[in-house]
C-alpha cells in the first residue's frame, strides 16, 4: 500500500479536478444536474480511482484502477468537448482543460506500461 498524495499524476490529476470545478462554476443552472455533474464526475474520478487502487492490496488491483482512471479522463475529454461545442465552455478555457487532460492521459498510460512490465 502506498500514499498516493506521492503521485505525480494523482497530483497532476488532484489539480485538474480543481481547474474543472472553476471553470464549470458559471454553466447554467439547467445543467447542474447534467453536464456539469457529468464533467464533474468524470475528472473527480481520475484522482479518486488513482486513490482507491493505491489502498489496495497488489500491482493486479492498482494497475485496475489506473484503467478505470484512463477511461475517467477519456470521458471528460469527450465531455468538455460537448461543453466547448454547446458554448458553455469558451475556447481558451477549453484548450487549457483539454491540455490538461492529454497530459494526465500520458502519464496515467506510462504507469500503466510500467505496471505491466513489472508484472
Amino acid at each position: 500500500m502506498q500514499d498516493f498524495r506521492h503521485l505525480k499524476v494523482w497530483e497532476r490529476a488532484h489539480q485538474l479536478t480543481l481547474a474543472v470545478y472553476s471553470n464549470t462554476v458559471s454553466f447554467p443552472h439547467e445543467e447542474r444536474y447534467g453536464l456539469t455533474s457529468q464533467i464533474r464526475r468524470a475528472a473527480v474520478s481520475i484522482p479518486a480511482n488513482l486513490a482507491e487502487g493505491c489502498g489496495r492490496g497488489g500491482d493486479a488491483d492498482f494497475k485496475r484502477f489506473v484503467q478505470i482512471a484512463m477511461g475517467s479522463a477519456c470521458e471528460l475529454e469527450y465531455h468538455l468537448l460537448l461543453a466547448c461545442d454547446l458554448k458553455l465552455l469558451k475556447d481558451p478555457a477549453y484548450q487549457n482543460l483539454v491540455h490538461e487532460v492529454t497530459g494526465t492521459k500520458r502519464m496515467l498510460a506510462s504507469l500503466l506500461v510500467k505496471l505491466r512490465a513489472d508484472s
